[in-house]
Order: structure tokens, then sequence, then C-alpha cells
């Protein structure tokens, strides 16, 4: 996409004892500065689209999934980037005080300036919603050839208004009016997490359900039927509003919402194959 960087944009290695341990960090000015890591392209995978992760809501580039397709492209010799949103594990930044726009802004900061060539997003719940708010950018500004695929996990989109705010109880409505901020205890983490009205308010801006969505891209689809978090009717309703776009939805019967199992992750690497 961008070969190299403009002067404002630099990407330099945090330090420590062994630089291997260490992520990139793409700086911005004001901006929250983003840690990355990047596998570059071997010979086998250098005619073929790299592999960008888009994780989930509070979740970060070391994951299970995330180390698990590393491993895979590595092994492959694809080239592979996976980044922290600002807020989250190794990046710059409060998350409390984050939005769909700024992780969306984080995600396509590196695309922008980190990658080359057409990518395949690979996006993780939230993640799904942010690899297509790319999709819907990129066709606006006739560029949707940066796009080889998408691949997405559990796609939470539009989960701020269609999965979230359905299911807060009535003391969290009062705390968010009154107070900007409600602790939702976390099933995934000892500290509860914070959602604000600001995350509310932003999300709703950012809605892609009630209208077609165009990738301009194949779109494969993994989701678990056992799924609390986003139940599968969710995922169904997005092939609904993809009727101009190649989409496939894999129902994992036993899945649940992580998808991070052997057997998962195997369904997942297979999806990402099919790319070429």
């Amino acid at each position: 996409m961008h070969p190299t960087l403009p002067l404002n944009h630099q990407v330099s290695q945090m330090l420590g004892d062994d630089p291997r341990d260490f992520p990139q960090v793409l700086h911005r000015p004001g901006s929250p500065t983003l840690a990355f890591r990047q596998i570059k392209a071997g010979q086998a995978g250098q005619d073929k689209p790299g592999l960008v992760w888009l994780g989930g809501f509070k979740s970060d580039m070391q994951s299970t999934k995330a180390l698990r397709i590393a491993d895979w492209a590595k092994a492959k010799g694809r080239a592979f980037t996976r980044f922290d949103y600002s807020g989250h594990g190794e990046s710059q930044g409060d998350f409390a005080q984050g939005t769909i726009s700024d992780w969306f802004n984080d995600a396509l900061a590196i695309l922008q300036h980190c990658t080359q060539g057409p990518q395949i997003l690979i996006g993780s719940s939230m993640g799904g919603w942010i690899a297509l708010l790319i999709a819907r950018h990129f066709a606006k500004i006739n560029q949707s050839d940066h796009l080889a695929g998408l691949v997405l996990i559990a796609p939470a989109v539009d989960f701020t208004q269609a999965l979230l705010l359905p299911r807060l109880p009535e003391s969290a409505h009062h705390d968010l009016a009154t107070k900007g901020q409600w602790l939702l205890p976390s099933a995934y983490s000892h500290e509860p997490t914070p959602i604000t009205r600001a995350l509310i308010e932003d999300g709703a801006q950012n809605l892609l359900f009630g209208a077609p969505i165009r990738t301009y891209c194949p779109v494969h689809i993994l989701q678990g039927m056992l799924d609390t978090d986003v139940p599968h009717e969710h995922a169904l309703k997005l092939v609904e509003h993809l009727p101009s776009d190649p989409a496939t939805l894999t129902l994992i019967k036993d899945g649940d919402h992580r998808l991070s199992r052997d057997q998962d992750i195997m369904q997942l690497l297979q999806a990402i194959d099919q790319f070429v």
C-alpha cells in the first residue's frame, strides 16, 4: 500500500534484553503509538496476499489464534502482521477512552504504513466489525483492490447497539447516563471491562446492518453455535447483508466464542489458505 512511510509516521523497535521478543512500534503524531509484530514473506509467499490480524474487544496480538497463525504463516512463507489497538496489549493509550472509530483508525494506519500489496484481513469478534469497516472505507475511495479476502471469526458487527445494549441491566444504563461508564464483569479476566457512553455513542456512528454491505472480495465466516457472546444468528444476519460478494459461512456446532481449540484453529487456517 505504502512502501515508504511519510515523515510524520515512523517505525522503530522496542528495546529489551532480546530484541526478538519485543515488537516494532508505529509512531503517529497526536495519536497513541501502536505496537506490532511482523513476519516478512518468504520465497513461497512472495506472490500471495499478506495477512493482517484484527483482534477482538480488549484482546491482543498474543492471543492463541494470532500466535498459531504466526506459526503457520512462518512455515508457509506468508507475510503476516499483527498489532494491538490503542489501549490494548503493548500499544499506548487508555482502553477506557477508546472507541470503534479509534480502533478502526489504528487498523487503517497499520495497513497503510506497515503492509504492502493486497491483504487478507482476519478479524476476530470486534475485529470482524473493524474489517468490514475497512472494506467499506476502501470501497469509498476506490481502493478495494487492497483487500484479497476477509476471514471473520464470530464477527461482532454493530455489537455496541445490537449485542451489548439490549443485555445491559438497568443499573448499567443508570451508570452510563450519570457517570459515563459502567464496569462489565468479564468472563475472560478478573478485571471488569469499562463500557463507556462514548463507546456506545461512537458505535452508533459506525453501524453496518440495515443496508447491503459490500466488501468487493470473498468473505469466509467461522461461527460457533455455542457462542453466548455473538449468537450464530448474528452471523446469519451478516451473510444476508452480503448479497453481492462471495460469502461462505462455516457453523461449528460445538464451538464457543473463542474458537481456540485445535480443531477450530485448523478450520481457521484452512479458511485462510483458500485465498490465493
